[in-house]
């Protein structure tokens, strides 16, 4: 017997590895999927309309994690590249408490942010004094979410950041470039796949934040807030069309910046 008809004969003795991973990731795939199903299933398509103060929610929300959004980014991108271009003893101290947010259950974290900046804090009280009130306030909405999305954005881009090499960076500098025309036009280009996803999940996380939200700005209310209450305050079928709109103002976006930013040429 020759060698290629052993090896044949092997191969067709072992089990279908591929079709097995494949039935087990179809498996996992319908697992993740299957409650959305109810999303189309349950909703009274006879009856869809919106309870009183929807529309002024999504409103809120929309406007508000636009501008949360993009205080994260112009805030987290030097924190991230700072994080990914510096190296000194105790780093891993830094990264600890990076994660200290991330690993807070939001409801404590709401629960901390209104004893740091309620009115009767110190740093609270000074803010009211300046007449900047951060509980149950636009602002405090927009802090709330800031504090839900950035430490997601924050880990993304740093790892982006990291994953750019140094020498291209060098290069650039032998070049004649300086140290902000390298970031702009070699490390933020190489970094936009993972910048883009950090985007995408902060977007997402500022639009769904629920337990922030709820301690310190329970007014206004926001999409997440606004659902619980018509759970609360009229049942299950008032909260499935606030639901299509979360998902149809939420999820577009991320989606959209993950398919534009696999194409050349994006920055």
């Amino acid at each position: 017997m020759s060698d290629a008809a052993a090896i044949a004969i092997a191969a067709s003795r072992q089990p279908p590895a591929r079709w097995l991973a494949t039935l087990m990731a179809a498996a996992v795939l319908v697992f993740l999927l299957a409650p959305f199903a109810a999303l189309v299933f349950a909703t009274d398509w006879h009856d869809f309309q919106f309870a009183p103060g929807d529309l002024g929610a999504i409103r809120v929300s929309l406007f508000y994690s636009a501008l949360a959004l993009a205080l994260v980014v112009l805030a987290g991108t030097p924190l991230a590249w700072w994080l990914a271009h510096y190296h000194y003893r105790g780093k891993w101290l830094v990264d600890a408490l990076l994660l200290l947010p991330l690993l807070t259950p939001p409801l404590a974290m709401g629960i901390l942010l209104s004893s740091f900046y309620g009115p009767y804090s110190p740093v609270g009280g000074l803010f009211s004094q300046a007449g900047l009130y951060l509980t149950n306030t636009a602002p405090a909405f927009v802090l709330a979410q800031i504090y839900g999305a950035m430490p997601y954005y924050v880990l993304a881009a740093r790892a982006a950041f990291e994953g750019v090499s140094e020498e291209l960076e060098q290069i650039s500098r032998t070049l004649g470039r300086n140290r902000w025309q390298t970031f702009w036009r070699v490390t933020l280009p190489l970094a936009r796949l993972g910048l883009t996803a950090g985007v995408a999940l902060a977007w997402v996380r500022a639009m769904g934040e629920f337990g922030i939200v709820l301690i310190v700005a329970y007014f206004p209310q926001g999409i997440p807030v606004k659902l619980w209450v018509n759970l609360q305050d009229v049942g299950l079928s008032a909260v499935y069309p606030l639901l299509w709109v979360f998902f149809l103002v939420a999820v577009p976006l991320p989606l959209w910046l993950g398919l534009r930013s696999r194409r050349q040429g994006i920055f």
